[in-house]
């Protein structure tokens, strides 16, 4: 790919700090995440003509299909590494190896509720009470954080869930004096919770105090010529550092969004293409779904400064529209959000949610039904577009001409991200319907069944044709069966698989 005066204006603009680069298509697809700690340096170096005449065949490839680029900066390569791997597993690009599986970053794990905590290390948090740690993109520095962890607070580090007497004749933590052995009564499981609790407040954020006191002891070995402690205890205080460094907490994409790195630039920019009176800090879209005027539903997704506000989504099915009419489910799903808002208007903080712009998934057609219901309530002082897929054009009421924005702008990517999710929410509820209708097996035309006996059933059975197979003893021990039932539901099923072979 050439490189374009749009690429020669954001590598200018892009700063000598760490961070993550995305590079996209020309469908704005993004095809590789890569992290740098000098942003400028590492994302031109693609653009360079050096590099397209690289023997990589992978990477001229990249470089050929590469049309644009996006950037978010961070605070540090810790960040920068932790944010790679997370929009890596979000975007799953094509050109990107690492981070594809199922493997994240360590964290350090800590079970108050076990008979002898001990601290281990994972890759999965689960919810089973316990205490995480983490994640840290350093392995090597959070081994030697858990490691000095367990020294300075005499932690076991033994495998046994519940050490006993055996375990501890051949404990080198015990024989070591690093743990204070609590499986032998050597102290009380208070005292040793009292241990571990101290150890979970460090690991929490309060360690200057240990970095101060590894950095006298260092200064001491270091004026005693004692150089090779003084070099342990300068790993060790490194190694500290780098674990407890505290990161950003990034939000999760859905894989399907085209990426932004400043929100609040698309949004400003969308203000002054649509000359709205101030940017829109709420946009709502709309978007309906269905399948030859079955299961119709309507989504609503709302986005806050730019990014989703998954609290704030909704999703309708139709009730008073019958057949497939796109314009009357815009116009029900549109009269049933702002009727029910409005109601609510009287409370404090109900207005809040009112949106400063609505996006609908459409042309003329559905901008109009929506409008009309809009005028029906009084709220023709919220404005409303449309965005038409083709050519992505956007259509204004009362304006006969669209208006069509440059592909490149951010005001255009914003409203698609709105729009492409506020499509991908009504289609995976069109979805969900759709699976539970077929999903509705063969039981609910047995007499009599009703959900919490199916619902039995198909736990004990897993599905209806184990069901099939299984013995009248082995039905009645399902709840709510007695032999005659089970009997009666053992001749069902034979009968109705023996219905088609004898037509």
């Amino acid at each position: 790919m050439p490189v374009t005066d749009h690429i020669r204006d954001k590598l200018s603009r892009v700063p000598h700090k760490p961070g993550v680069y995305l590079m996209k298509d020309r469908f704005g697809t993004v095809i590789y995440v890569g992290k740098a700690r000098d942003l400028r340096r590492r994302v031109s170096q693609y653009f360079h003509p050096s590099r397209r005449r690289g023997w990589d065949i992978k990477l001229n490839a990249l470089v050929d299909a590469i049309h644009d680029f996006d950037i978010h900066q961070v605070r540090s390569d810790a960040e920068a590494m932790l944010l790679e791997g997370k929009l890596i597993k979000d975007f799953k690009p094509r050109y990107n190896v690492s981070f594809r599986d199922d493997k994240n970053f360590l964290l350090i794990k800590a079970n108050l509720n076990d008979p002898i905590p001990r601290f281990t290390l994972t890759r999965l948090k689960l919810d089973d009470g316990a205490r995480y740690f983490g994640p840290f993109p350093s392995g090597t520095a959070v081994r030697r954080t858990l490691n000095l962890v367990r020294q300075k607070f005499n932690l076991r580090g033994c495998k046994p869930l519940t050490p006993a007497t055996a375990d501890y004749k051949h404990c080198l933590y015990a024989h070591l004096k690093v743990c204070t052995a609590p499986c032998i009564s050597n102290v009380t499981l208070e005292q040793y919770k009292a241990q571990v609790t101290a150890a979970c407040d460090f690991l929490g954020g309060e360690c200057a105090g240990m970095v101060s006191e590894l950095e006298g002891e260092m200064k001491k070995a270091s004026g005693a010529q004692e150089f090779e402690r003084a070099a342990k205890l300068r790993d060790f205080i490194d190694a500290l550092r780098h674990t407890s460094r505290k990161t950003e907490k990034f939000e999760r994409l859905p894989y399907s969004l085209p990426a932004t790195i400043i929100p609040s630039r698309d949004i400003a920019e969308l203000a002054r293409m649509l000359s709205l009176p101030q940017p829109p800090v709420r946009i709502e879209g709309f978007d309906i779904s269905n399948i030859s005027g079955t299961f119709a539903v309507g989504s609503l997704v709302s986005f806050k400064e730019g990014r989703p506000d998954r609290a704030s989504y909704r999703r309708f099915r139709m009730k008073s529209v019958d057949g497939q009419d796109d314009f009357a489910c815009m116009a029900e799903a549109v009269r049933r959000r702002y009727s029910r808002l409005k109601k609510g208007s009287s409370e404090p903080g109900k207005w809040s949610n009112m949106p400063d712009l609505i996006l609908i998934d459409g042309g003329k057609g559905q901008l109009n039904a929506a409008c009309a219901e809009l005028a029906k309530l009084g709220l023709t002082h919220i404005p409303v577009i449309g965005l038409a897929k083709e050519f992505e054009e956007i259509h204004r009421p009362n304006e006969k001409e669209p208006l069509r924005l440059s592909h490149e702008s951010g005001a255009l990517k914003l409203l698609q991200r709105v729009r492409d999710e506020s499509h991908r929410f009504a289609n995976t509820y069109n979805a969900q319907l759709r699976l539970k209708k077929i999903s509705e097996s063969l039981l609910d035309e047995f007499p009599g069944i009703g959900g919490v006996r199916k619902a039995a059933l198909l736990k004990k059975f897993g599905s209806v044709q184990r069901l099939r197979i299984a013995t009248v003893e082995q039905i009645a021990e399902v709840g709510g069966f007695g032999g005659k039932a089970a009997g009666e539901l053992k001749a069902f099923l034979d009968a109705r698989r023996e219905a088609p072979a004898a037509s």
